[in-house]
C-alpha cells in the first residue's frame, strides 16, 4: 500500500473517533450545566477545554454553555468537532482508491450537513448537532467494518480509531482524577465514555469510582475501554509487520510502546488503580503521541530514493533524491 493512502486511512480513523468522542463529550457536560444549578459554567466549560485540548480564552471572559459550545462543535480551530469532520473528509477525499464508496458518501454527506445541524442546534439546543456527528460516526464505523477487506488499509483505518480511542478516554479520566471517590462526576465519565449502561449491568448499579476507572481503564470485553483499545492497536501493528518475528524483542518503536502501556495496565493491582492515577494518565496520553509519531516515523515517512547517472562501472555516480 502506498504510504500517502495509509496515512489516509490512519488519519480518517483518528478524526472521526475524535469527532464523536468530542461530541460526546460535549453533549454530557452540556446537561451537566443545564440540569444542575450548583454547577459553575464557566469552571466547568475551561475544565472541558484542557481535557480536549482546546485553548482557553481570557480570564475576564466568562463561559457558557452557548460560548463553550461554538469554541468546541462549531469552531474552525483544531480540535473542534467541525475541524475534525472536515479534515476527516479531506483524507477520504485523497485516498478514494483505498476506501469503499459508502464510506466517501457517509462522509461527505456528513460534512455537506454540518450547516444544516448547526442551524437546528442553535434553534433547539447542542444535543441536536452532538447527535448528530454521533449517529453519523458510528454510520462511518458501521460501513467502513463491513465494506472494507481486512487487508492493510482497515488495519490502519482501525489502528487510528484505537489510538485516537485511548488518547481521548485518558483525557475524560483525567479530568476527574483529582475528585473524591464519592463524587458524582464520576457518572458523568461513564456517560461520556458510551459506558454507563455496559458499566450497571456489569456492577450491578453499584456507583463507585475505584470500580468506575477499573472499568473503563481495564476492562477486557468492553470496547471503548483502554485496555482493549490497546490490545486492538497492537494486533493491527502485529500483522502490518511481515517481517520474521524477532527472538529477542518487539521489532519497531510503535509495537514495543503499545506493549509495554498494555502490559502496564493488565498486570496493575485494580485496588492501587487511583493511587497516583494522574501520573499513570499523563504517561498514557505521552505514550498516544510517541506511538503515533513512531507510526508516521515506520510507515509515512518518505526516504530518499538512489538513483545511478552515467554507465560507467566503477565511475557511476550515486545520487540521492527524495521521494
Amino acid at each position: 500500500m502506498l504510504a500517502r493512502n495509509a496515512e489516509s486511512l490512519f488519519w480518517i480513523g483518528r478524526y472521526v473517533e475524535r469527532a464523536e468522542y468530542t461530541a460526546r463529550i460535549l453533549d454530557v457536560a452540556v446537561h451537566q450545566l443545564l440540569e444542575d444549578a450548583t454547577v459553575d459554567p464557566d469552571r466547568t466549560s475551561r475544565v472541558l477545554l484542557r481535557v480536549l485540548g482546546i485553548e482557553s480564552p481570557e480570564q475576564d471572559l466568562e463561559l457558557d454553555v452557548w460560548s463553550v459550545t461554538e469554541l468546541v462543535a462549531f469552531g474552525r480551530h483544531g480540535g473542534s468537532i467541525v475541524d475534525s469532520v472536515s479534515r476527516a473528509r479531506e483524507n477520504a477525499r485523497g485516498a478514494r482508491e483505498v476506501t469503499s464508496t459508502e464510506m466517501w458518501e457517509c462522509l461527505n454527506a456528513t460534512y455537506n450537513g454540518l450547516a444544516a445541524a448547526e442551524r437546528a442546534a442553535r434553534a433547539l439546543g447542542p444535543h441536536e448537532f452532538c447527535h448528530y456527528i454521533t449517529d453519523r460516526a458510528a454510520m462511518f464505523s458501521g460501513l467502513s467494518d463491513s465494506t472494507l477487506s481486512r487487508d492493510d488499509g482497515y488495519r490502519f483505518l482501525l489502528l487510528g480509531r484505537s489510538i485516537e480511542r485511548v488518547d481521548m478516554t485518558v483525557r475524560l479520566l483525567h479530568s476527574r482524577a483529582g475528585d473524591r471517590t464519592s463524587s458524582p462526576a464520576w457518572v458523568t465519565v461513564l456517560r461520556s465514555a458510551g459506558a454507563h449502561d455496559p458499566y450497571l449491568r456489569t456492577h450491578r448499579g453499584v456507583l463507585d469510582a475505584n470500580q468506575i476507572a477499573e472499568f473503563i481503564l481495564l476492562d477486557r470485553l468492553f470496547p471503548r475501554s483502554v485496555f482493549h483499545s490497546l490490545r486492538v492497536a497492537e494486533t493491527c501493528l502485529q500483522e502490518l509487520d511481515q517481517r520474521p518475528n524477532s527472538r529477542f524483542a518487539a521489532r519497531h518503536e510503535a509495537h514495543r510502546l503499545l506493549g509495554r502501556a498494555r502490559s502496564e495496565l493488565e498486570f496493575i493491582p485494580p485496588s492501587v488503580l487511583l493511587e497516583d492515577l494522574p501520573s499513570r494518565l499523563l504517561w498514557l496520553q505521552q505514550t498516544c503521541r510517541e506511538v503515533g509519531e513512531a507510526v508516521a516515523l515506520q510507515y509515512f515517512h518518505a526516504e530518499s530514493w538512489v538513483a545511478w547517472t552515467g554507465l560507467h562501472g566503477r565511475n557511476s555516480v550515486r545520487v540521492e533524491e527524495l521521494a
